[in-house]
């Protein structure tokens, strides 16, 4: 989602690149954070991107390029030639280009690899033997380590040298023979110390460590636990292989919260943002879970039927006729859909808000929430017209229906389901240009909505299709 300031800086960027004016791209890159610069970039064509990157320092630009997305980055690799990719992943830190080439297809990644040196291209294939979901798949191996046997002088005379490479050197970590973790010292603590003291006798021993084989939030428990800025990861010999900072423990932690959101609305989880995955990969990880639901539904409307038929004499018990024993049968499938569509929609939404505020009230804001919209619709008839050829047959075949009833229930479903999809979007979106928290329009209560509008429909269409 775009923020203000990116309405104001946009247009000029686009009047740069239009006038070719590389002096002010090049201001731009420099003086703007590479954060902001990205989430700008963000907006722009790829082949724009590309021309503004190329005004930037190489470190700059390599900066810039790590806070892109991550499918973003993806996209943009494919255009370079594998000299040109080599020297980018040559810049880039550790556990981001690790990332990088995990979306590569494995006969680029190759061609790529082969003109990094030796020594990094064996250090890349080690950490892309790791389990994207272990500790080791987010830990980076820059790091500061230092032997115990040296003075604090030179010690410190040492991470002089080695801060430029590191990630962080607020930790540094005491190895010994086979780069066996011993101990660690923080900057504080080194900086306090005498000049002549030797390490080994003023560093903190035995470290909380964690196995690079461990899942990822063992690191963000253990960081969240002690308050640690970072936290050594070692390989079962208990040597030291990597570290896990606090920014990529909060990736994790994001990513698990957003993954449970999604669980508890039956939305299978997906690997990019709502606004990034494309409409078949959305279709897919919501339909598979609306067909679920309405088998379970379908099963509920089965018990019915046998109860409705049959007492504990044999006798047939007839509740009614007609229409009202159509919505006897097939109310809580209707029901179900549309509730279940309204619910996926407004927690895909809501968590969309929340991990991207914005905070603009633009025309450009109404513009983007009107696409938002559309999409969402074209999403409703497809979920909803799949349902309703799935509950026509079942309707028409297993539960002996007239062709009228199943379409009555068919088109009750799809438009129950499309516009519960719709409400799903259009509450918490109104909710937010209210300046309201649109996580008030909860589940529940769109599903409560939801279901009292499907019966209203179940009756009208029914009284139009059957009467």
């Amino acid at each position: 989602m775009r923020g203000a300031y990116q309405d104001l800086i946009l247009p000029d960027v686009r009047q740069m690149i239009l006038e070719n004016d590389l002096a002010g791209l090049t201001a731009f890159c420099g003086v703007v954070h590479s954060a902001m610069v990205a989430e700008i970039l963000e907006e722009l064509q790829d082949e724009q991107i590309w021309i503004v990157l190329g005004q930037a320092d190489e470190e700059v630009r390599t900066e810039i390029f790590e806070y892109l997305s991550l499918r973003h980055q993806a996209e943009l690799v494919e255009k370079l030639e594998p000299r040109q990719l080599s020297r980018l992943l040559e810049g880039m830190s550790a556990d981001d280009r690790v990332d990088l080439l995990s979306r590569i297809p494995p006969t680029r990644r190759e061609e790529s690899l082969r003109l990094i040196a030796q020594a990094e291209r064996n250090e890349i294939r080690r950490l892309l033997q790791y389990d994207e979901e272990s500790t080791g798949g987010i830990m980076t191996t820059e790091y500061a380590s230092l032997p115990a046997d040296i003075t604090v002088r030179e010690a410190l005379e040492r991470l002089r040298q080695q801060a430029p490479d590191s990630e962080t050197i607020y930790y540094v970590y005491i190895v010994g023979k086979d780069r066996h973790l011993d101990g660690f010292i923080s900057l504080r603590e080194l900086i306090l110390a005498k000049p002549e003291a030797i390490l080994q006798n003023v560093m903190q021993r035995d470290p909380i460590r964690i196995q690079a084989s461990e899942p990822q939030e063992v690191a963000a428990q253990t960081l969240a636990r002690y308050n640690f800025i970072a936290v050594p990861i070692v390989d079962q010999e208990d040597r030291l292989v990597g570290i896990v900072t606090h920014d990529d423990v909060l990736d994790v932690v994001q990513e698990a919260a957003t993954e449970d959101a999604y669980l508890q609305s039956a939305v299978a989880p997906l690997e990019d943002t709502y606004e990034e995955t494309p409409l078949p990969v959305i279709l897919w990880k919501r339909g598979i879970w609306l067909l679920f639901l309405s088998v379970v539904a379908l099963m509920n409307a089965s018990v019915i039927d046998h109860y409705r038929l049959s007492t504990s004499t044999g006798q047939e018990v007839s509740v009614s006729t007609g229409l009202a024993s159509l919505i006897l049968l097939f109310l809580p499938l209707v029901m179900a859909s549309g509730g279940n569509a309204g619910s996926q929609s407004a927690t895909l939404f809501i968590r969309m808000f929340a991990l991207q505020p914005r905070t603009d009230r633009s025309v450009n804001g109404s513009l983007v929430d009107a696409s938002l919209i559309w999409r969402e619709l074209v999403i409703g008839l497809c979920l909803g017209g799949t349902l309703a050829g799935l509950d026509f047959i079942v309707a028409w075949g297993w539960f002996q229906r007239t062709i009228n009833e199943a379409a009555t229930i068919a088109i009750t479903v799809v438009t129950v389901v499309t516009l519960g999809t719709s409400a799903g979007t259009l509450l918490p979106l109104t909710f937010r240009r209210l300046g309201m928290d649109p996580a008030i329009m909860s589940n529940p209560l769109i599903a409560a909505m939801i279901d009292v509008l499907g019966v209203v429909l179940f009756y009208e269409i029914g009284l139009l299709l059957l009467t």
